[in-house]
């Protein structure tokens, strides 16, 4: 689904297949819980507060929100950095729509297409693109999705470029490893547990990211969040 210019309410739907992806977790079934459970179980205002932070000496360009969800954080940046051209991206078309309206409501305008993480270099061939962020998807998708998203930012991204990861990260203690069983009941171990060891920063590097780094780590009621920051060379 591709959406241009979502601050019109009048703005004109056009679905797009979505590539096929072994692994991918939906959004919740019931999509009018998902914000509010995001809310209560991660502190959300804390870590994505830190991330659009961190934003800012890059936020003259294109901003890509990998895996936007329901499009709270993008409504965020584009409130925060009215002057940049911000692109969403995920693969549920229900959440899309979603995210649209939520964008549309605020005045904020962005493209969102459909796509998983290993398409963004695909989806976006030929942009420059300064930033991309990714809050909450790492943890939810297969070894093999995580390094071929983290390939496909790497083409992505112009060179200088920022990646800002908030997910769940290495979980340092017995009690941020017991409250995380939460998430991994629902997304299940297979794809979290990598995350629960630490695997992401070993990740980013492989890809040809440099001046790897863990800035900034929250205690939430589903285990710790991290955030992570990385610059593709010049």
């Amino acid at each position: 689904m591709r959406v241009d210019n979502v601050s019109d309410s009048s703005q004109i739907f056009r679905m797009q297949s979505a590539p096929t992806q072994s692994g991918f977790i939906p959004a919740f079934p019931v999509l009018g819980l998902y914000d509010p459970a995001i809310r209560l179980l991660t502190r959300e205002r804390a870590w994505r507060a830190a991330l659009r932070a961190m934003l800012a000496p890059h936020a003259d360009g294109m901003i890509v929100d990998a895996g936007c969800g329901t499009g709270t954080l993008l409504t965020a940046i584009g409130r925060d950095f009215p002057a940049a051209q911000l692109v969403g991206v995920d693969p549920d078309p229900r959440i899309l729509t979603r995210a649209a309206a939520k964008l549309r409501d605020a005045g904020v305008p962005a493209t969102l297409k459909q796509g998983y993480l290993r398409d963004l270099a695909t989806l976006l061939a030929g942009r420059d693109v300064r930033a991309i962020v990714s809050s909450l998807v790492f943890h939810q998708v297969p070894m093999a999705e995580k390094r071929a998203g983290l390939a496909a930012v790497h083409g992505m991204l112009a060179p200088g470029g920022l990646l800002l990861i908030a997910d769940y990260g290495a979980q340092r203690s017995f009690a941020m490893r017991t409250l995380f069983r939460l998430v991994q009941a629902v997304d299940g171990t297979a794809t979290t547990q990598p995350n629960a060891d630490g695997v992401l920063p070993g990740l980013i590097r492989a890809a040809g990211f440099a001046d790897v780094a863990e800035p900034h780590r929250f205690a939430t009621a589903t285990g710790s969040i991290s955030i992570y920051r990385a610059i593709k060379p010049a």
